[in-house]
């Protein structure tokens, strides 16, 4: 170990979702660097191959707006990797106006939590047998701050659709399953944490063109940070030496953050929306 970091990943497993472009694609990169079998799960057949190409891992193609798909993604992770170190939650998206998955979900939620909640609970058991210890770490947002989370209106069909409140109520609940998932995970080695990247030219905001004309302009590469400076908080807390002093924390950029949204330090709501999340995915 150097520097407090872990500076060898071979013999590790790590699973990247939303890894055929921006910060998954990065993570995998220097995930693949430090020698570790790299799953590079992604939508695009042609992106996910070739990043998988560029790591030495395997492509794994699956949509987040079906659980269906989820549930295959898990099952073949299952079977291709006799053990996984490392997950790390990271894909993600945000849409300019509702829609619905064909769950029958508000799309936005399900892509953001429900998905990433479903296949972690479904690779839990092969995490904790991970006989160095595994760890999964979720990409959050800093929207999370303005964000109220409804239990009796997930879908945010009550109220009229704001893309970034829905957005930020998406990653309010990944903060809370965070810190659910260390809660019942405790007495294990498994240890999870969430981070903000910070403002990154990702394709997050794929359903958004004025924004995506601004991810492409020069304003955008001055302003933005690119997807390998988002993906240092994610590689941090892959390789942080002691993974137990970030266990259900949440992390803005690189710094530790005592989450400023009452909500997010709620833990009956963390336990009630685990609750809530098993029964919407049927788990």
């Amino acid at each position: 170990m150097v520097n407090g970091a872990v500076r060898d990943l071979r013999g590790r497993t790590v699973v990247v979702t939303g890894a055929s472009s921006g910060i998954g694609s990065a993570a995998a990169r220097r995930f693949g660097e430090l020698g570790a079998t790299v799953a590079v799960v992604g939508r695009s057949a042609e992106r996910t191959a070739a990043v998988a190409a560029q790591v030495g891992g395997r492509a794994h193609l699956a949509d987040f707006g079906s659980l269906a798909e989820v549930r295959k993604l898990a099952a073949d992770l299952l079977a291709t990797y006799e053990r996984i170190d490392i997950l790390a939650n990271n894909a993600g998206a945000m849409f300019t106006g509702r829609r619905t998955s064909v769950d029958g979900h508000e799309l936005t939620f399900q892509v953001n939590h429900l998905a990433p909640f479903l296949l972690t609970s479904l690779l839990l058991d092969r995490l904790i047998a991970s006989p160095d210890g595994a760890r999964v770490i979720n990409t959050a947002s800093v929207q999370y701050r303005r964000a109220r989370l409804d239990l009796d209106d997930l879908d945010s069909t009550g109220t009229r659709y704001r893309r970034l409140r829905v957005y930020g109520a998406a990653k309010l609940a990944t903060i809370l399953f965070t810190r659910e998932l260390a809660h019942r995970t405790r007495g294990t080695a498994v240890t999870t944490s969430a981070f903000h990247p910070g403002a990154v030219a990702t394709e997050v905001i794929r359903d958004t063109p004025w924004q995506q004309a601004i991810l492409n302009s020069r304003l955008g590469k001055i302003l933005l940070l690119s997807p390998e400076a988002g993906a240092e908080p994610l590689t941090h807390l892959a390789t942080v030496a002691d993974p137990d002093t970030v266990n259900g924390a949440y992390l803005h950029r690189l710094t530790r953050e005592d989450p400023r949204n009452k909500q997010a330090r709620d833990p009956q709501l963390a336990r009630q929306l685990w609750q809530r999340s098993a029964e919407l995915t049927g788990l």
